[in-house]
Protein backbone atom coordinates (compact mmCIF):
# COMPACT_ATOMS: atom_id res chain seq x y z
CA UNK A 1 0.00 0.00 0.00
CA UNK A 2 1.24 3.32 -1.14
CA UNK A 3 0.40 6.38 0.54
CA UNK A 4 1.90 10.12 -1.42
CA UNK A 5 2.41 12.75 1.54
CA UNK A 6 2.06 15.88 0.26
CA UNK A 7 1.48 19.66 1.46
CA UNK A 8 0.79 23.15 0.04
CA UNK A 9 2.98 24.98 2.11
CA UNK A 10 3.07 29.24 1.00
CA UNK A 11 5.99 29.52 -1.77
CA UNK A 12 6.69 32.49 0.32
CA UNK A 13 8.43 31.16 3.00
CA UNK A 14 11.62 29.05 2.22
CA UNK A 15 11.86 27.39 5.61
CA UNK A 16 8.27 25.87 5.45
CA UNK A 17 8.91 25.00 1.91
CA UNK A 18 11.59 23.29 2.95
CA UNK A 19 9.89 21.62 5.75
CA UNK A 20 6.95 20.44 3.87
CA UNK A 21 8.49 20.09 0.46
CA UNK A 22 7.20 17.14 -1.59
CA UNK A 23 7.92 13.87 0.19
CA UNK A 24 9.06 10.75 -1.36
CA UNK A 25 5.64 7.92 -1.48
CA UNK A 26 6.27 6.11 1.85
CA UNK A 27 5.70 2.46 1.74
CA UNK A 28 3.15 1.14 4.77
CA UNK A 29 3.71 -2.48 5.59
CA UNK A 30 0.79 -4.97 5.73
CA UNK A 31 1.07 -6.74 8.92
CA UNK A 32 2.85 -10.04 8.88
CA UNK A 33 0.77 -13.10 7.75
CA UNK A 34 0.05 -15.06 11.48
CA UNK A 35 0.76 -17.91 9.69
CA UNK A 36 3.35 -17.58 6.49
CA UNK A 37 2.66 -18.52 2.81
CA UNK A 38 4.05 -22.68 2.74
CA UNK A 39 3.68 -23.63 -1.12
CA UNK A 40 3.41 -27.57 0.09
CA UNK A 41 0.82 -28.06 -2.54
CA UNK A 42 3.13 -27.21 -5.28
CA UNK A 43 6.46 -29.45 -3.51
CA UNK A 44 4.23 -32.26 -3.06
CA UNK A 45 2.95 -32.33 -6.29
CA UNK A 46 6.58 -32.25 -7.89
CA UNK A 47 7.11 -35.30 -5.05
CA UNK A 48 4.40 -37.44 -6.44
CA UNK A 49 5.79 -36.88 -9.94
CA UNK A 50 8.80 -37.80 -9.45
CA UNK A 51 7.63 -40.88 -7.93
CA UNK A 52 5.35 -41.49 -10.32
CA UNK A 53 7.57 -41.46 -13.37
CA UNK A 54 9.84 -43.41 -11.97
CA UNK A 55 7.41 -46.21 -10.85
CA UNK A 56 6.09 -45.90 -14.75
CA UNK A 57 9.68 -46.60 -15.46
CA UNK A 58 10.37 -49.49 -13.79
CA UNK A 59 7.12 -51.35 -14.70
CA UNK A 60 7.17 -50.57 -18.49
CA UNK A 61 10.94 -51.33 -18.86
CA UNK A 62 11.03 -53.96 -16.18
CA UNK A 63 7.65 -55.44 -18.35
CA UNK A 64 9.54 -54.89 -21.75
CA UNK A 65 13.07 -56.90 -20.48
CA UNK A 66 10.84 -60.05 -19.02
CA UNK A 67 9.09 -60.25 -21.85
CA UNK A 68 11.62 -59.61 -24.73
CA UNK A 69 15.35 -59.90 -22.50
CA UNK A 70 18.04 -57.21 -23.58
CA UNK A 71 17.24 -57.80 -27.50
CA UNK A 72 16.02 -54.86 -29.79
CA UNK A 73 12.28 -56.20 -30.17
CA UNK A 74 10.31 -54.31 -32.80
CA UNK A 75 6.63 -53.76 -33.70
CA UNK A 76 5.29 -55.73 -36.32
CA UNK A 77 2.66 -53.61 -38.56
CA UNK A 78 0.72 -55.56 -41.08
CA UNK A 79 -0.27 -52.49 -42.70
CA UNK A 80 2.72 -49.96 -43.11
CA UNK A 81 6.21 -51.64 -43.22
CA UNK A 82 7.98 -48.39 -42.10
CA UNK A 83 6.54 -48.79 -38.53
CA UNK A 84 9.10 -51.83 -37.89
CA UNK A 85 11.79 -49.08 -37.45
CA UNK A 86 9.84 -48.43 -34.02
CA UNK A 87 11.39 -50.83 -31.33
CA UNK A 88 10.14 -51.30 -28.17
CA UNK A 89 12.53 -49.18 -26.66
CA UNK A 90 11.15 -46.34 -28.02
CA UNK A 91 7.48 -47.97 -27.33
CA UNK A 92 7.77 -47.86 -23.70
CA UNK A 93 9.20 -44.39 -23.62
CA UNK A 94 5.96 -43.27 -25.54
CA UNK A 95 3.83 -45.07 -23.26
CA UNK A 96 5.20 -43.53 -19.97
CA UNK A 97 4.96 -40.30 -21.30
CA UNK A 98 1.93 -40.88 -22.24
CA UNK A 99 0.62 -42.23 -19.08
CA UNK A 100 1.96 -39.64 -17.37
CA UNK A 101 0.33 -37.06 -19.56
CA UNK A 102 -3.18 -38.71 -18.53
CA UNK A 103 -2.08 -39.07 -14.62
CA UNK A 104 -1.92 -35.11 -14.90
CA UNK A 105 -4.84 -34.95 -17.44
CA UNK A 106 -6.98 -36.29 -15.02
CA UNK A 107 -5.68 -33.80 -12.40
CA UNK A 108 -4.36 -36.63 -10.51
CA UNK A 109 -2.10 -35.24 -8.19
CA UNK A 110 -4.61 -32.25 -7.67
CA UNK A 111 -4.44 -30.90 -3.85
CA UNK A 112 -8.31 -31.65 -4.02
CA UNK A 113 -8.14 -35.70 -4.02
CA UNK A 114 -4.84 -35.95 -1.80
CA UNK A 115 -4.50 -37.42 1.39
CA UNK A 116 -8.08 -38.26 1.86
CA UNK A 117 -10.74 -40.23 0.14
CA UNK A 118 -11.08 -42.15 -2.90
CA UNK A 119 -11.17 -40.34 -5.73
CA UNK A 120 -6.70 -40.08 -5.99
CA UNK A 121 -7.27 -43.62 -6.53
CA UNK A 122 -10.07 -43.94 -8.42
CA UNK A 123 -8.20 -41.45 -11.18
CA UNK A 124 -5.33 -43.37 -11.33
CA UNK A 125 -6.95 -46.44 -12.25
CA UNK A 126 -9.50 -44.76 -14.23
CA UNK A 127 -6.93 -42.96 -16.77
CA UNK A 128 -4.96 -46.03 -16.31
CA UNK A 129 -7.44 -48.08 -18.22
CA UNK A 130 -8.67 -45.58 -20.83
CA UNK A 131 -4.68 -44.72 -22.24
CA UNK A 132 -4.17 -48.50 -22.54
CA UNK A 133 -8.21 -48.70 -24.20
CA UNK A 134 -6.58 -46.09 -26.46
CA UNK A 135 -3.63 -48.32 -26.97
CA UNK A 136 -5.79 -50.86 -27.95
CA UNK A 137 -7.90 -48.95 -30.42
CA UNK A 138 -5.19 -47.33 -32.34
CA UNK A 139 -3.24 -50.70 -32.27
CA UNK A 140 -6.42 -52.23 -34.06
CA UNK A 141 -7.02 -49.74 -36.64
CA UNK A 142 -3.28 -49.36 -37.71
CA UNK A 143 -2.94 -52.84 -37.95
CA UNK A 144 0.13 -52.99 -35.44
CA UNK A 145 0.68 -55.74 -33.67
CA UNK A 146 2.11 -54.76 -29.80
CA UNK A 147 2.72 -58.13 -27.66
CA UNK A 148 -0.62 -58.67 -25.61
CA UNK A 149 1.61 -60.28 -22.72
CA UNK A 150 3.64 -56.65 -22.69
CA UNK A 151 0.29 -55.03 -21.88
CA UNK A 152 -1.56 -57.04 -20.38
CA UNK A 153 1.28 -56.86 -17.54
CA UNK A 154 2.13 -53.61 -17.83
CA UNK A 155 -1.35 -52.21 -16.80
CA UNK A 156 -2.48 -54.22 -13.85
CA UNK A 157 1.20 -53.76 -12.44
CA UNK A 158 1.97 -50.55 -13.37
CA UNK A 159 -1.99 -49.40 -12.00
CA UNK A 160 -1.17 -51.60 -8.59
CA UNK A 161 2.53 -49.93 -7.95
CA UNK A 162 1.09 -46.45 -8.72
CA UNK A 163 -1.43 -47.18 -6.13
CA UNK A 164 0.99 -48.33 -3.84
CA UNK A 165 3.70 -45.50 -3.96
CA UNK A 166 0.37 -42.63 -3.57
CA UNK A 167 -0.74 -44.72 -0.27
CA UNK A 168 3.10 -44.75 0.92
CA UNK A 169 2.54 -40.77 0.53
CA UNK A 170 -0.57 -40.41 1.48
CA UNK A 171 0.13 -41.98 5.12
CA UNK A 172 3.51 -39.75 4.98
CA UNK A 173 0.92 -36.87 4.44
CA UNK A 174 -1.47 -37.94 7.24
CA UNK A 175 2.01 -37.59 9.31
CA UNK A 176 2.63 -34.15 8.66
CA UNK A 177 -1.02 -33.31 8.94
CA UNK A 178 -1.19 -34.26 12.25
CA UNK A 179 1.79 -32.29 12.73
CA UNK A 180 -0.20 -29.20 11.24
CA UNK A 181 1.76 -29.50 8.13
CA UNK A 182 0.86 -29.66 4.33
CA UNK A 183 -2.58 -28.67 5.11
CA UNK A 184 -4.29 -25.73 3.80
CA UNK A 185 -4.78 -22.42 6.01
CA UNK A 186 -8.68 -21.64 6.24
CA UNK A 187 -10.83 -18.65 6.91
CA UNK A 188 -14.18 -19.48 7.94
CA UNK A 189 -17.21 -17.18 7.19
CA UNK A 190 -20.56 -17.80 8.78
CA UNK A 191 -22.93 -18.01 11.25
CA UNK A 192 -21.33 -18.56 14.86
CA UNK A 193 -22.96 -22.04 15.03
CA UNK A 194 -22.10 -23.55 11.92
CA UNK A 195 -18.18 -21.86 11.89
CA UNK A 196 -18.10 -23.84 15.49
CA UNK A 197 -19.52 -27.23 14.26
CA UNK A 198 -17.14 -27.06 11.30
CA UNK A 199 -14.23 -26.18 12.87
CA UNK A 200 -14.73 -29.14 14.71
CA UNK A 201 -14.93 -31.62 12.30
CA UNK A 202 -11.72 -30.39 10.59
CA UNK A 203 -9.88 -30.36 13.80
CA UNK A 204 -11.23 -34.48 14.61
CA UNK A 205 -9.77 -35.02 10.75
CA UNK A 206 -6.68 -33.50 10.44
CA UNK A 207 -5.54 -35.58 7.42
CA UNK A 208 -8.15 -33.68 5.19
CA UNK A 209 -5.93 -30.86 5.25
CA UNK A 210 -7.87 -27.95 6.67
CA UNK A 211 -5.94 -26.10 9.26
CA UNK A 212 -8.37 -23.54 10.62
CA UNK A 213 -6.46 -19.60 11.39
CA UNK A 214 -9.58 -17.53 11.68
CA UNK A 215 -13.06 -16.78 11.57
CA UNK A 216 -15.67 -13.97 10.24
CA UNK A 217 -18.48 -14.39 12.05
CA UNK A 218 -22.25 -11.67 11.99
CA UNK A 219 -21.32 -8.77 14.84
CA UNK A 220 -17.79 -10.66 15.51
CA UNK A 221 -15.09 -8.79 17.56
CA UNK A 222 -11.10 -8.72 17.32
CA UNK A 223 -9.39 -10.76 19.93
CA UNK A 224 -12.28 -12.81 20.59
CA UNK A 225 -12.05 -17.02 20.06
CA UNK A 226 -14.71 -19.35 18.62
CA UNK A 227 -16.55 -21.13 22.00
CA UNK A 228 -14.84 -24.34 23.00
CA UNK A 229 -11.64 -23.64 20.31
CA UNK A 230 -8.52 -21.53 20.19
CA UNK A 231 -9.29 -20.10 16.75
CA UNK A 232 -9.21 -16.10 16.95
CA UNK A 233 -12.13 -14.28 15.61
CA UNK A 234 -11.31 -11.98 13.11
CA UNK A 235 -13.93 -9.82 12.54
CA UNK A 236 -17.60 -9.73 11.21
CA UNK A 237 -18.12 -11.46 7.34
CA UNK A 238 -17.28 -7.75 6.04
CA UNK A 239 -13.80 -7.88 7.28
CA UNK A 240 -12.75 -11.45 5.00
CA UNK A 241 -9.68 -9.62 2.91
CA UNK A 242 -8.64 -7.68 6.07
CA UNK A 243 -8.63 -11.38 7.54
CA UNK A 244 -7.02 -12.75 4.80
CA UNK A 245 -3.85 -10.74 4.44
CA UNK A 246 -3.37 -11.13 8.61
CA UNK A 247 -3.96 -14.74 8.97
CA UNK A 248 -2.12 -15.67 5.40
CA UNK A 249 -5.00 -17.82 4.74
CA UNK A 250 -5.32 -19.71 1.39
CA UNK A 251 -8.67 -20.74 1.32
CA UNK A 252 -12.13 -19.26 2.67
CA UNK A 253 -14.76 -21.73 3.35
CA UNK A 254 -18.53 -19.81 3.93
CA UNK A 255 -19.98 -22.47 6.33
CA UNK A 256 -23.48 -20.27 5.68
CA UNK A 257 -24.30 -17.97 3.20
CA UNK A 258 -27.66 -17.07 5.06
CA UNK A 259 -25.97 -14.54 7.25
CA UNK A 260 -24.04 -12.52 4.88
CA UNK A 261 -25.16 -9.83 2.77
CA UNK A 262 -26.56 -10.29 -0.91
CA UNK A 263 -24.01 -11.09 -3.03
CA UNK A 264 -21.02 -11.43 -0.41
CA UNK A 265 -20.04 -15.20 -1.49
CA UNK A 266 -19.75 -13.40 -5.00
CA UNK A 267 -17.54 -10.86 -3.86
CA UNK A 268 -15.12 -12.89 -1.76
CA UNK A 269 -14.84 -15.20 -5.02
CA UNK A 270 -13.97 -11.94 -6.85
CA UNK A 271 -11.01 -10.72 -4.42
CA UNK A 272 -9.48 -14.10 -4.16
CA UNK A 273 -6.01 -14.67 -5.90
CA UNK A 274 -6.66 -16.89 -9.01
CA UNK A 275 -4.41 -20.20 -8.75
CA UNK A 276 -3.31 -19.23 -4.98
CA UNK A 277 -6.58 -18.32 -2.94
CA UNK A 278 -9.14 -21.28 -3.01
CA UNK A 279 -13.44 -20.35 -1.96
CA UNK A 280 -15.19 -23.44 -0.39
CA UNK A 281 -19.04 -23.64 0.24
CA UNK A 282 -19.85 -26.04 3.12
CA UNK A 283 -23.68 -26.18 2.86
CA UNK A 284 -25.58 -27.55 5.68
CA UNK A 285 -25.96 -31.27 5.05
CA UNK A 286 -23.70 -33.51 6.37
CA UNK A 287 -22.73 -37.15 5.64
CA UNK A 288 -23.70 -37.34 2.29
CA UNK A 289 -20.67 -38.97 -0.09
CA UNK A 290 -20.01 -37.27 -3.55
CA UNK A 291 -21.76 -39.57 -5.87
CA UNK A 292 -25.09 -38.43 -4.69
CA UNK A 293 -23.87 -34.56 -5.49
CA UNK A 294 -24.55 -33.29 -8.48
CA UNK A 295 -24.11 -29.85 -9.19
CA UNK A 296 -26.32 -28.64 -11.64
CA UNK A 297 -26.48 -24.44 -12.83
CA UNK A 298 -29.93 -23.46 -13.90
CA UNK A 299 -30.27 -19.55 -14.38
CA UNK A 300 -26.68 -18.78 -12.61
CA UNK A 301 -27.79 -20.60 -9.60
CA UNK A 302 -25.37 -23.61 -8.82
CA UNK A 303 -28.12 -26.17 -7.50
CA UNK A 304 -27.01 -28.72 -5.36
CA UNK A 305 -28.67 -31.96 -6.31
CA UNK A 306 -28.78 -35.06 -3.02
CA UNK A 307 -30.24 -38.04 -4.71
CA UNK A 308 -31.71 -40.31 -2.01
CA UNK A 309 -30.41 -43.52 -1.30
CA UNK A 310 -30.63 -46.33 -3.40
CA UNK A 311 -30.23 -50.25 -2.64
CA UNK A 312 -30.45 -51.70 -5.72
CA UNK A 313 -30.86 -55.66 -6.09
CA UNK A 314 -27.96 -55.87 -8.34
CA UNK A 315 -26.04 -54.00 -4.79
CA UNK A 316 -27.35 -56.52 -2.35
CA UNK A 317 -26.64 -59.63 -4.88
CA UNK A 318 -23.11 -58.27 -5.26
CA UNK A 319 -22.82 -56.99 -1.43
CA UNK A 320 -23.66 -61.13 -0.45
CA UNK A 321 -21.60 -62.47 -2.59
CA UNK A 322 -18.42 -61.03 -1.52
CA UNK A 323 -19.43 -61.96 1.94
CA UNK A 324 -20.17 -65.16 1.44
CA UNK A 325 -16.89 -66.04 -0.73
CA UNK A 326 -14.97 -64.14 1.80
CA UNK A 327 -16.28 -65.25 4.81
CA UNK A 328 -16.02 -68.65 3.69
CA UNK A 329 -12.16 -68.26 2.72
CA UNK A 330 -11.46 -66.47 6.00
CA UNK A 331 -13.06 -69.25 8.06
CA UNK A 332 -10.91 -71.70 6.48
CA UNK A 333 -7.77 -69.81 6.64
CA UNK A 334 -8.31 -68.89 10.24
CA UNK A 335 -9.46 -72.30 11.25
CA UNK A 336 -6.16 -72.77 13.93
CA UNK A 337 -6.25 -69.65 15.02
CA UNK A 338 -9.89 -70.28 15.76
CA UNK A 339 -9.36 -73.64 17.12
CA UNK A 340 -6.50 -72.35 19.65
CA UNK A 341 -8.78 -69.76 21.07
CA UNK A 342 -11.86 -72.11 21.45
CA UNK A 343 -9.52 -74.55 23.48
CA UNK A 344 -8.49 -71.10 25.48
CA UNK A 345 -11.51 -69.91 26.24
CA UNK A 346 -12.58 -73.64 27.46
CA UNK A 347 -9.72 -73.74 30.11
CA UNK A 348 -9.10 -70.61 31.41
CA UNK A 349 -12.38 -70.07 32.99
CA UNK A 350 -15.97 -71.69 33.72
CA UNK A 351 -18.80 -71.74 31.39
CA UNK A 352 -19.21 -72.24 27.30
CA UNK A 353 -16.90 -71.28 24.67
CA UNK A 354 -19.19 -69.32 22.53
CA UNK A 355 -21.55 -66.29 23.78
CA UNK A 356 -24.72 -66.27 21.98
CA UNK A 357 -26.87 -62.96 22.29
CA UNK A 358 -30.15 -61.89 20.52
CA UNK A 359 -29.40 -58.67 18.52
CA UNK A 360 -31.59 -56.83 15.99
CA UNK A 361 -30.62 -56.93 12.39
CA UNK A 362 -31.73 -56.58 8.81
CA UNK A 363 -35.52 -54.29 8.41
CA UNK A 364 -35.61 -54.66 12.60
CA UNK A 365 -35.27 -58.33 12.19
CA UNK A 366 -33.77 -59.88 15.32
CA UNK A 367 -30.47 -63.13 15.21
CA UNK A 368 -28.66 -64.91 17.25
CA UNK A 369 -25.27 -63.22 17.59
CA UNK A 370 -22.39 -65.52 18.37
CA UNK A 371 -18.70 -64.44 19.99
CA UNK A 372 -16.10 -66.30 21.61
CA UNK A 373 -17.12 -65.50 25.61
CA UNK A 374 -14.88 -62.77 27.16
CA UNK A 375 -16.70 -62.28 30.01
CA UNK A 376 -17.58 -64.37 33.17
CA UNK A 377 -20.68 -65.90 33.14
CA UNK A 378 -23.01 -64.16 35.35
CA UNK A 379 -22.09 -60.78 33.28
CA UNK A 380 -25.54 -60.45 32.26
CA UNK A 381 -26.06 -60.26 35.99
CA UNK A 382 -23.94 -57.46 36.81
CA UNK A 383 -24.59 -55.46 33.99
CA UNK A 384 -27.40 -53.82 35.84
CA UNK A 385 -25.05 -52.14 38.62
CA UNK A 386 -22.64 -51.30 36.60
CA UNK A 387 -24.45 -49.18 34.28
CA UNK A 388 -25.05 -46.54 36.74
CA UNK A 389 -21.63 -46.16 36.77
CA UNK A 390 -21.39 -44.79 32.80
CA UNK A 391 -24.29 -41.85 32.98
CA UNK A 392 -21.50 -39.67 32.74
CA UNK A 393 -19.90 -41.24 29.99
CA UNK A 394 -21.84 -39.28 26.87
CA UNK A 395 -23.45 -42.25 25.91
CA UNK A 396 -26.46 -42.82 26.89
CA UNK A 397 -28.05 -45.46 24.75
CA UNK A 398 -24.47 -47.85 24.38
CA UNK A 399 -23.11 -49.62 27.83
CA UNK A 400 -19.19 -48.45 27.42
CA UNK A 401 -16.99 -49.20 30.16
CA UNK A 402 -12.98 -49.25 30.07
CA UNK A 403 -11.38 -51.93 32.48
CA UNK A 404 -14.84 -54.03 32.62
CA UNK A 405 -14.06 -55.91 35.80
CA UNK A 406 -16.43 -59.11 33.82
CA UNK A 407 -13.57 -59.29 31.45
CA UNK A 408 -11.70 -62.71 31.83
CA UNK A 409 -7.62 -62.32 31.08
CA UNK A 410 -8.05 -64.09 27.97
CA UNK A 411 -11.02 -62.23 27.20
CA UNK A 412 -9.22 -58.95 27.67
CA UNK A 413 -6.64 -60.26 24.21
CA UNK A 414 -9.40 -61.12 22.31
CA UNK A 415 -10.65 -58.04 22.75
CA UNK A 416 -7.83 -55.57 22.37
CA UNK A 417 -7.40 -57.79 18.95
CA UNK A 418 -10.82 -58.28 18.37
CA UNK A 419 -10.30 -62.05 17.98
CA UNK A 420 -14.02 -62.51 20.06
CA UNK A 421 -15.53 -61.10 17.38
CA UNK A 422 -13.63 -63.78 14.59
CA UNK A 423 -16.97 -66.46 15.03
CA UNK A 424 -19.51 -63.86 13.74
CA UNK A 425 -18.21 -65.03 10.67
CA UNK A 426 -20.48 -67.95 10.87
CA UNK A 427 -23.08 -64.92 11.26
CA UNK A 428 -22.06 -64.29 7.73
CA UNK A 429 -22.03 -67.22 5.69
CA UNK A 430 -25.37 -68.11 7.18
CA UNK A 431 -26.68 -64.16 5.83
CA UNK A 432 -27.60 -62.82 9.37
CA UNK A 433 -24.58 -60.67 9.17
CA UNK A 434 -22.39 -58.64 6.24
CA UNK A 435 -18.58 -58.39 7.06
CA UNK A 436 -19.03 -54.68 6.85
CA UNK A 437 -22.00 -52.69 8.16
CA UNK A 438 -23.50 -50.95 11.19
CA UNK A 439 -22.92 -51.76 14.52
CA UNK A 440 -25.74 -54.60 15.66
CA UNK A 441 -27.98 -53.51 18.07
CA UNK A 442 -29.40 -54.85 21.49
CA UNK A 443 -33.46 -55.14 21.40
CA UNK A 444 -33.58 -52.83 24.40
CA UNK A 445 -31.15 -50.13 22.83
CA UNK A 446 -33.48 -50.33 19.91
CA UNK A 447 -36.52 -49.27 22.28
CA UNK A 448 -35.54 -45.97 22.97
CA UNK A 449 -34.31 -45.36 19.02
CA UNK A 450 -35.82 -42.28 17.83
CA UNK A 451 -37.41 -42.71 14.58
CA UNK A 452 -34.61 -41.73 12.38
CA UNK A 453 -32.40 -43.86 13.85
CA UNK A 454 -33.93 -47.02 12.33
CA UNK A 455 -32.90 -45.66 8.63
CA UNK A 456 -29.22 -47.87 10.51
CA UNK A 457 -31.72 -51.67 9.67
CA UNK A 458 -31.87 -50.82 5.92
CA UNK A 459 -28.11 -52.74 6.03
CA UNK A 460 -27.37 -55.94 7.75
CA UNK A 461 -24.99 -55.26 10.45
CA UNK A 462 -21.43 -55.90 10.28
CA UNK A 463 -18.61 -57.29 12.12
CA UNK A 464 -17.13 -54.02 11.45
CA UNK A 465 -17.68 -50.83 10.03
CA UNK A 466 -17.24 -46.86 10.18
CA UNK A 467 -18.43 -47.08 14.08
CA UNK A 468 -15.70 -49.55 14.76
CA UNK A 469 -13.16 -47.98 12.50
CA UNK A 470 -13.26 -44.32 13.69
CA UNK A 471 -12.87 -44.44 17.51
CA UNK A 472 -14.71 -47.47 18.96
CA UNK A 473 -15.49 -47.27 22.55
CA UNK A 474 -14.23 -43.46 22.43
CA UNK A 475 -17.53 -42.23 20.42
CA UNK A 476 -20.65 -40.58 22.02
CA UNK A 477 -23.78 -42.29 21.39
CA UNK A 478 -24.81 -39.24 18.60
CA UNK A 479 -21.71 -39.77 17.19
CA UNK A 480 -22.16 -43.55 16.18
CA UNK A 481 -25.70 -43.12 14.73
CA UNK A 482 -24.11 -40.78 12.71
CA UNK A 483 -21.37 -42.76 11.84
CA UNK A 484 -23.80 -45.27 10.89
CA UNK A 485 -26.52 -43.65 8.53
CA UNK A 486 -23.50 -42.77 6.80
CA UNK A 487 -22.39 -45.75 6.07
CA UNK A 488 -25.89 -47.04 5.46
CA UNK A 489 -26.93 -43.90 2.90
CA UNK A 490 -23.37 -43.91 0.71
CA UNK A 491 -22.65 -47.70 0.65
CA UNK A 492 -20.24 -48.32 -1.99
CA UNK A 493 -18.41 -51.78 -2.73
CA UNK A 494 -14.91 -49.77 -2.93
CA UNK A 495 -15.77 -48.12 0.40
CA UNK A 496 -16.18 -51.81 2.09
CA UNK A 497 -12.90 -52.79 1.00
CA UNK A 498 -11.52 -48.94 2.83
CA UNK A 499 -12.81 -50.00 6.10
CA UNK A 500 -11.60 -53.60 5.82
CA UNK A 501 -8.21 -52.40 5.42
CA UNK A 502 -8.21 -50.28 8.00
CA UNK A 503 -10.24 -52.75 9.97
CA UNK A 504 -6.99 -55.21 9.43
CA UNK A 505 -4.70 -52.01 10.49
CA UNK A 506 -6.18 -51.37 13.98
CA UNK A 507 -6.38 -55.36 14.73
CA UNK A 508 -3.32 -55.36 14.58
CA UNK A 509 -2.42 -52.24 15.97
CA UNK A 510 -4.97 -51.30 18.73
CA UNK A 511 -4.81 -48.15 20.34
CA UNK A 512 -6.43 -46.61 23.12
CA UNK A 513 -10.03 -47.00 22.06
CA UNK A 514 -9.98 -50.53 21.74
CA UNK A 515 -12.06 -52.28 24.18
Amino acid sequence: MTIDLRDSASASDPEEQIAHAPSAPVEVEQPAPMYPRDPWRRTYRRNLVITDLLSLIWVVYGTQLLWFGLGNAQLAARADGRITDLSYWTFSAILIATWMWALAFVESRSDRVIGTGSAEYVRIADASFRLFGAVAIIAFLTQIDVARGYLLISLPLGIAVLLFTRWVWRQWLIVQRAKGRYSANVLLVGSLSSVTQLAREFARMPSAGYRVVGACVPNGKIADVIPGTEIPVMGHVGDVSRALAVTGADTVAVTSADDLPADKVKEISWSLEAGRQHLVLAPSIVDIAGPRLHTRPVAGLPLIHVETPKFSRGQSFLKRTVDLVAASIGVILLSPLLAFLMLSVRLSSDGPVFFRQTRVGFRGREFTMIKFRSMVVNAEELLAQLAVQQRDSGNEVLFKMKNDPRVTPIGRVMRKYSLDELPQLFNVIGGSMSLVGPRPPLPSEVAVYADHVHRRFLAKPGITGLWQVSGRSSLSWEESVRLDLSYVENWTLLGDFVILGRTARAALAPGETAA
